[in-house]
């Protein structure tokens, strides 16, 4: 209950500051509890999370939300002990009685708001992180997804006390409530609507935030590239747990003169693929009847205002289906600004297809938009790909392949802009949950800052006249050579 909260955080706060930060050995049996806890109950969760969707792949469930996550939390485990080391400063000074560090220090209690599509992976991740900075963690599970959230919320004190780690469900009341505690840090993943949402009620206790959220990520597949094996990758891209991905593609811009053989691959990668869809337990359907009416408006909006749909459904099956809540494998072309598939990220299995003449057509028509979360690129790493690069903006880039800018376990992951502020995974995820205390002590015989203090002499007026002068010529001289 959205009551209960206060005591949960005061508790656990209780806790961290009783115990004071974590030891590096401790940390890690902290994340070693946490990945047991996933990997001791991995069919249970993979059961769960199709129960909640209704139709999800469990081969890809398990590559998804529990393999995908594993080599990202060693990598954290194996280098939390080298991130934990104070920063030593000015090394020279400390013979003479000056020593400067920077410790990483555990900010205390972190709230995570997890996500419907990787309800585990997405809750996991940044849980692990927390841990590895020395954090206290409470966990609010979407509601989205009920049957995955009781399972965590039921198997969680096998493994942890709730002075460690608390796992919260509830409806929409909860989640706003959760929303609204104090914690030291907030992490959201989830849509930018809802995001701002969150960071509205953390701001009422000054709480920072890191928010993961989505966005229309562009693909833009080169001149020179390979059409065929652009439009394959990309196909299987968009239908990734049935499109509902935060990094998917969603719309793809293709040479004018390949436009058509790129959808005509695209179009038969889809339907070897998916020779059936309403009885295919591997097809994913959509979460729930809201994302199912959602995509489905998107497309027939687009129709009504003059777009070519092209739904790859099998033969003999009639699709959209709600019963199922299944979507076809969708193809769109011919959308112009008015249409609401133009604005708002599909999140289904649905790929909108622009042509174009010049590279700078697709440069300029990325960046009228909100950042994205990934910008994808087919075809060679040229000059091409580098003034994509340079002249764009986006959380990631990938190039050749889905997602592969989440591939390095020490890549930071997260967006910019609409897309997200603040990021994790790696070294970056250890410093968002840490605070970075500078601490400096002095053994000198005399005070270096006292000279801001009354008296104020003679001497101390010439020096200052002196540095000054020496600043202003040093500043004069780098900006005449730079001229």
């Amino acid at each position: 209950m959205a009551s209960d909260l206060p005591s949960v955080l005061d508790a656990q706060r209780k806790s961290f500051l009783a115990d004071g930060p974590p030891d590096a050995a401790l940390r890690r049996n902290r994340i070693d509890r946490l990945l047991a806890m996933v990997l001791d109950n991995t069919e249970d969760f993979v059961d769960a999370t199709a129960t909640d969707y209704g139709s999800r792949s469990r081969s890809a469930a398990l590559f998804a939300e529990i393999l995908g996550m594993i080599s990202v939390i060693e990598h954290t485990r194996a280098h939390l002990g080298a991130w934990m080391r104070p920063n030593r400063l000015m090394r020279g000074a400390g013979a003479f009685g000056l020593r400067a560090e920077v410790l990483p220090s555990p900010l205390g209690v972190v709230g995570v708001i997890g996500p419907w599509n990787f309800p585990v992976n997405l809750t996991v991740l940044p849980a692990s992180a927390a841990f590895a900075a020395g954090n206290r963690v409470m966990v609010k599970m979407s509601e989205i997804t009920p049957h995955t959230a009781e399972l965590m919320r039921a198997i969680a004190p096998r493994y942890f006390d709730a002075t460690e780690l608390a796992i919260v469900t509830g409806g929409t009341d909860v989640a706003a409530a959760f929303a609204g505690l104090p914690f030291d840090h907030l992490f959201f993943t989830g849509s930018p609507a809802v995001g701002a949402l969150v960071q509205q009620a953390a701001a009422r206790h000054l709480v920072p935030v890191t928010l993961e959220l989505g966005g229309k990520n562009p693909v833009v597949v080169a001149p020179d590239a390979d059409i065929d094996r652009a439009a394959t990758r990309i196909a299987h891209a968009r239908m990734v747990n049935g499109g509902q991905v935060c990094v998917c593609p969603d719309y793809v811009f293709v040479p004018d003169g390949a436009v058509q053989r790129f959808v005509d691959t695209a179009r038969r990668t889809l339907r070897d693929t998916y020779p059936t869809v309403i009885a295919n337990a591997d097809y994913c359907s959509s979460v729930n009847q809201a994302n199912f009416d959602r995509v489905v408006r998107l497309i027939e909006d687009a129709r009504e205002r003059g777009a070519r749909i092209d739904s790859v459904a099998p033969p003999g099956e009639t699709l959209p289906d709600p019963a199922s809540r299944k979507i076809a494998p969708t193809l769109i072309r011919d959308v112009d600004d008015r249409m609401l598939i133009a604005e708002e990220e599909v999140f289904g299995p649905v790929l909108v297809v622009r042509g174009y003449g010049d590279l700078a057509e697709t440069v300029d028509y990325i960046n009228r938009r909100p950042a994205p979360l990934v910008a994808y690129w087919f075809g060679p790493d040229d000059d091409d790909f580098r003034h994509f690069v340079r002249h764009t903006r986006s959380g990631g880039v990938a190039r050749n392949d889905f997602a592969a800018q989440m591939i390095p376990s020490a890549a930071p992951f997260g967006g910019v802009g609409r897309s997200g502020m603040g990021a994790y995974h790696g070294k970056a995820g250890f410093d968002t949950f840490s605070h970075h205390r500078t601490v400096v002590g002095s053994d000198l015989p005399f005070s270096i800052t006292g000279r801001a203090a009354l008296p104020f002499t003679r001497p101390m007026g010439l020096v200052a006249g002196l540095a000054l002068r020496r600043a202003r010529s040093r500043t004069r001289r780098r900006l005449r050579a730079s001229r």
